[in-house]
């Protein structure tokens, strides 16, 4: 059984103690590969390793790390059939899902940020002919950087790239659940010599190295994203220590669609916005508002496309692949049978799927739609992240804005209408940190991304992502 190692100081290395856990392939819910089952030591060997980086790549030209970050990216494409089938592996999601979107985007996350920090200009202030006020963006110092298990390799591009792009240095935290791609690139960055010490890669249980992380008085600026949860635990643990924080939290999407929608794209985008990744992606639209007038034959289209979802082996041709792990599928059909509790009527799917040919402990659930429960009650209110689609009728704008409000959450929303001026009203109306129109899942680089309430703190993104991994320091020179 392969054995994940962590990167340190350049090298691939065993954790201190020794100690592995087992790694669970969805798909057949058997062991595959075996994870550093690593602690507090091995977070200070890392981020002491960064820490001792940081001097002389802070003051590396930006060309140089642009340059090293274009190498990531190219090395990323040379290793995509592999990295694509450990995503697959390690994830359950469909190997056609991670070669449209996860590796791909992985590599371009390295390519914006090389390019992107290249034009990331200074401001100067000119006070009148008296002084001239300049202000330099100087790396902050080792990034934690904690990523979550549901687009492994994506999301934690999109935390070290514009890190190191910025002059950071960088300890990342891969889920537990999914660590292989970033094993993968801790290969790369051995084969293409990337400066030691400038990238850590640590595995393990959070709850056993996430507090070190967080906490290490070496680490002035934490990125994370992740459950809300988890993301309220470290607020209470950084704040003290006044770190920077960048917080992309969980959600609850509304998407609304209104009768004079263009019908078919909203049926098709609805259920591309529910079950994508087996819903496990914190933007899906989990709560399908739609309009009493098309309510009864919208449910009917939307039932008659997901029935044709296909289910199944991650390396087929199918729609969903496996929920990421035991204990997930477990929660997702518990809030199922909580759903019917509440009253919930089960329209279709709503069960475990059991596939055959050595498939049959995978972690398989059938696309769920529910209807009849309240905008109010828990499973309309909580986060499932699984394929878990819930429809609730609406009258009017008014009415649709307050349900699509009513949660903590406020991380994204999509709107269907043909009528624009009502598409531009509504959106300016929903509290969330993005807003679809007609359209969703649709991702610029360049646009700040994050959340409203407790879907988190601070923007991702573009010369965002650039900002929050520099401080600004202002230069007044007197005339």
């Amino acid at each position: 059984m392969q054995k994940i190692l962590n990167y340190i100081n350049g090298e691939l290395v065993e954790p201190v103690s020794g100690k592995y856990f087992e790694n669970f392939n969805p798909a057949t819910g058997k062991a595959y590969s075996l994870v550093p089952d690593s602690c507090a030591d091995d977070i200070n060997i890392a981020v002491s390793s960064a820490k001792s980086a940081f001097n002389d790549w802070s003051r590396t030209t930006i060309k140089y790390r642009s340059d090293l970050l274009m190498s990531l990216a190219n090395k990323i494409e040379e290793y995509s059939e592999e990295l694509i089938l450990a995503e697959s592996i390690d994830n359950g999601k469909p190997e056609s899902l991670a070669r449209l979107v996860d590796i791909p985007r992985a590599s371009e996350n390295f390519r914006f940020f090389a390019t992107a920090v290249l034009h990331f200009a200074s401001e100067v202030h000119d006070m009148d002919g008296k002084a001239l006020n300049y202000t330099l963006r100087e790396p902050v110092g080792v990034a934690a950087c904690i990523s979550p298990w549901n687009l492994p390799i994506y999301l934690l591009t999109w935390k070290i790239a514009p890190a190191l792009a910025a002059g950071n240095t960088v300890v990342a935290k891969p889920s537990e659940i999914t660590p292989m791609t970033a094993f993968i690139l801790s290969k790369i960055c051995k084969e293409i010599n990337f400066p030691a010490g400038v990238l850590n890669i640590v595995h393990g249980v959070g709850s056993n190295m996430g507090d070190a992380l967080t906490t290490h008085p070496d680490t002035p600026i934490v990125s994370f994203t992740g459950g809300t949860e988890t993301g309220k635990h470290i607020s209470r643990l950084a704040a003290p220590m006044f770190k920077k924080l960048s917080l992309e939290l969980g959600g609850k999407n509304p998407n609304i669609v209104f009768a004079d929608a263009n019908f078919d794209k909203a049926v098709a985008m609805a259920v591309k916005a529910g079950f994508s990744n087996q819903g496990q992606i914190c933007l899906c639209g989990s709560r399908l508002f739609i309009e009493k007038t098309i309510y009864e034959r919208f449910k009917k289209a939307l039932i008659e496309k997901t029935s044709k979802l296909k289910v199944g082996n991650p390396k087929d041709d199918v729609d969903l692949g496996a929920v990421v792990s035991l204990d997930h599928m477990n929660k997702i059909l518990s809030k199922i049978d909580q759903a019917k509790k509440e009253g919930g009527k089960i329209l279709i799917g709503g069960k475990r799927k059991v596939l055959p040919d050595g498939f049959s402990d995978g972690y398989y659930v059938e696309p769920t739609i529910i209807e009849g429960l309240s905008h109010t009650c828990e499973v309309n209110q909580e986060e499932i992240f699984g394929p878990v689609l819930t429809l609730i009728p609406f009258d009017s704008e008014e009415d649709v804005i307050k349900m699509a409000n009513s949660t903590k959450y406020g991380l994204s929303a999509s709107i269907f209408t043909e009528d624009i001026s009502k598409g531009h009203r509504v959106a300016a109306q929903i509290k969330s940190g993005v807003v679809w129109i007609n359209t969703w899942l649709l991702r610029d680089l360049r646009i700040p991304f994050g959340g409203m309430k407790q879907s988190g703190v601070g923007r991702e993104g573009g010369f965002k992502s650039l900002q929050f991994f520099t401080e600004p320091k202002n230069v007044c020179l007197k005339l």
